[in-house]
């Protein structure tokens, strides 16, 4: 049943994607300030109740939902609600569509619309990009969404489907990035001048996600070495590891540069908040007089401060854009074709 929820849930979600101002994310959003509201007071067991109720909450909903539908209507009502939740956690076309763009951009040579195109993506300063900036900041970013709105998901929704929770591990890794996005980056936002968060939530919160992401990123780097140039991949995954063994995101791009072998990080990973839409951002949330006008992309976390990541690899070119697709897609087979002979294994045994 796990292989055939996924496989309905991509497809679902490739032709009707979510939009990122759906009313579930203006839900979220009211909850997460309703719960920091009333349980954080800057205390450790505070901040583990409010995170707690946030990313456990409904990750246990999810599974008595599951499990009352399989043992009340059948095990088709209890994957219909599979596809149902995958369907709102995984995220393929909330990035994909800015990742074409501009690599469109690029093929006609049109630099200037890609540098606008990536700045209304990330919301950071591209006016000063070259060419192979510009195609290095595409690449890290769409591997980094590919890994938090895609692979993240699917591995922990396979490891606790496997174990009888159901969809609860992609609820549990929707949520905890939700957590730390609103509870984190939002803290910091200029944006959102009167959202006070305790210091003890904001670290609760992102050492948890830390924990959370930890296999994940790490079973994404090693499918990412599977299907791309292995040695390389993990001889990146390695040198990263010794550099800080806990940044899941340098470990998925040390992965990625590897197996695709191309030169990533530095500088490219350093945001340049863009004035002009923080400024407008500024104007229309103070106008509407509320925060529900903009989306998790917004709150986009500010990536790590890394030395190159493959020295020895090819200087990225548009070329590479497509090896990129090729990369995410072979990934998404690998994953399917594993659940698949795990199902089959299921049904045989």
């Amino acid at each position: 049943m796990t292989f055939f929820s996924l496989l309905l849930a991509l497809l679902l979600e490739q032709a009707r994607p979510l939009g990122q101002r759906h009313p579930l994310n203006s839900a979220l959003k009211k909850w997460a300030r309703w719960v920091s509201d009333h349980f954080d007071a800057d205390k450790a067991r505070s901040s583990w109740m409010a995170w707690s109720l946030l990313v456990l909450g409904p990750a246990l909903l999810s599974v008595v939902i599951h499990w009352t539908l399989w043992l009340t209507l059948g095990w088709p009502s209890a994957m219909l609600f599979q596809v149902a939740v995958l369907y709102l956690t995984l995220g393929f076309r909330q990035f994909s569509h800015h990742f074409t763009a501009i690599r469109d951009a690029l093929a006609e040579g049109d630099e200037a619309l890609a540098r606008e195109l990536l700045s209304e993506w990330k919301h950071v300063d591209a006016s000063d990009l070259t060419r192979t900036e510009i195609v290095r900041h595409v690449i890290e970013y769409s591997i980094l969404a590919a890994h938090r709105h895609v692979f993240g998901v699917l591995s922990s929704y396979a490891i606790l489907a496997a174990l009888g929770g159901g969809p609860a591990g992609a609820v549990i890794y929707r949520m905890a990035q939700f957590a730390k996005q609103a509870w984190c980056q939002r803290a910091h936002n200029p944006l959102y001048p009167h959202y006070p968060i305790s210091q003890a939530l904001q670290e609760r919160t992102q050492r948890l996600w830390l924990q959370v992401d930890w296999l994940p990123a790490r079973l994404t780097a090693l499918v990412f070495a599977v299907v791309g140039n292995f040695e390389e991949a993990i001889e990146g995954w390695r040198s990263q590891a010794r550099r800080d063994p806990e940044d899941g995101n340098g470990i998925v791009l040390a992965a990625a540069a590897g197996a695709l072998n191309v030169r990533l990080g530095g500088e490219a990973l350093r945001r340049k908040p863009r004035p002009n839409w923080l400024a407008q951002n500024t104007s229309s949330t103070k106008a509407a007089g509320a925060e529900n006008d903009l989306g998790l992309e917004d709150l986009e976390e500010k990536a790590p401060e890394l030395g190159p990541l493959d020295p020895s690899g090819q200087t990225p070119e548009v070329g590479h854009l497509v090896q990129v697709v090729g990369l995410v897609w072979r990934s998404v087979v690998v994953w399917l074709v594993l659940l698949a002979l795990l199902t089959l294994a299921r049904l045989v045994g």
